[in-house]
């Protein structure tokens, strides 16, 4: 079941061919920065459709449960940061160093929106609460993933200059900003194409990631990360993933959630967003950095599809009392 879900998965499918087209036809040399501002164009397009689809309502009713959300921006940007870190620093004896750099990069970015709803309704989750829980946490990660991935010690080779505020504030905040404000306006109009957004924020997240694994397969990826070298990265995200998941149904559990809204903060705390990860390292690192630096999210990306399929069908197929012999109060403040 697992596999038919992931190869039915558009955006697995748009990720792969993008991976696929950088490795066989690589953009370089002056075509990668015509390259660079048609995916910088493209970012702005998908955050300006973020601002016009994300109702003020939605965030406002999620700051409204503030306990919650108190708890899962802790994990996703406290906990979650800091397991980055920590195989980042690990990973610097058997890795290129941008490689490991990426697991702290992973570390700091937020949750998938689209993914973390769709999980969260398949095991029998409080579905609102993760569509606005997971909305919250990728506005935040537009202003607090570079400052954390800065304060815990990104830089090195892939470090971001003084003009990456520019272009986060101009590429990013400007068009999400922009939506907001003539999110009444265009309501019609992106109620008439709403069908059609989603494969706009597909196809963005695709030349984000065709731009910077181009770069990485420029710099000699498949020379540089040796037949070891890939079996211990894919054994450092399956870890991480093992420390996500586990981790934050657990702080769910001991925060007394009821359990509708622990298996919403279990896909929405551990899932992470390619949405937002791969159009954000265009934007803060150059293409031959981006590719490397990434490399660790799409594979984390591919894992956690993986496991979110047969972990909510397992979820929803077990929907029993809690230990105590009856289900917990749902915890709303």
């Amino acid at each position: 079941m697992a596999l038919r879900t992931i190869l039915a998965d558009p955006m697995l499918r748009m990720l792969a061919l993008a991976t696929a087209l950088a490795a066989i036809v690589p953009v370089t040399g002056s075509g990668r920065d015509m390259a660079q501002i048609v995916a910088n164009c493209a970012v702005f397009l998908l955050f300006l459709l973020n601002g016009l689809r994300i109702a003020r309502s939605e965030i406002v009713r999620g700051i409204a449960h503030w306990r919650y959300q108190a708890v899962l921006v802790v994990w996703v940007f406290g906990a979650m940061a800091l397991g980055g870190l920590a195989l980042s620093l690990v990973g610097e004896a058997s890795l290129p160093a941008l490689i490991a750099l990426g697991f702290l990069y992973l570390g700091v970015l937020p949750s998938t929106v689209q993914s973390a709803t769709s999980y969260t309704a398949l095991a029998g989750g409080a579905v609102a609460l993760a569509v606005v829980s997971a909305a919250l946490l990728n506005i935040l990660g537009v202003f607090v993933s570079v400052p954390l991935f800065l304060a815990l010690g990104g830089s090195g080779e892939g470090a971001v200059g003084s003009e990456v505020l520019v272009k986060i504030l101009g590429i990013l905040v400007l068009p999400f900003a922009l939506g907001q404000i003539f999110q009444k306006p265009a309501a019609p109009l992106i109620e008439s194409i709403r069908s059609k957004i989603a494969w706009v924020d597909r196809f963005v997240i695709a030349i984000a990631v065709y731009v910077a694994f181009s770069g990485a397969v420029e710099q000699g990826i498949w020379s540089r990360v040796d037949g070891a070298g890939w079996l211990i990265l894919l054994a450092f995200v399956a870890l991480f993933l093992v420390f996500a998941h586990s981790g934050a149904y657990l702080v769910a559990k001991l925060a007394g959630f009821a359990r509708e809204d622990r298996i919403a903060f279990l896909f929405s705390g551990a899932q992470k967003s390619a949405a937002v990860g791969a159009p954000l390292a265009t934007i803060l690192f150059p293409p031959e950095a981006a590719g490397f630096i990434v490399l660790p999210l799409l594979l984390y990306h591919l894992f956690q599809l993986v496991l979110a399929a047969p972990l909510a069908s397992r979820l929803s197929a077990s929907r029993l009392p809690d230990g105590d012999g009856c289900s917990a109060p749902t915890t709303r403040s």
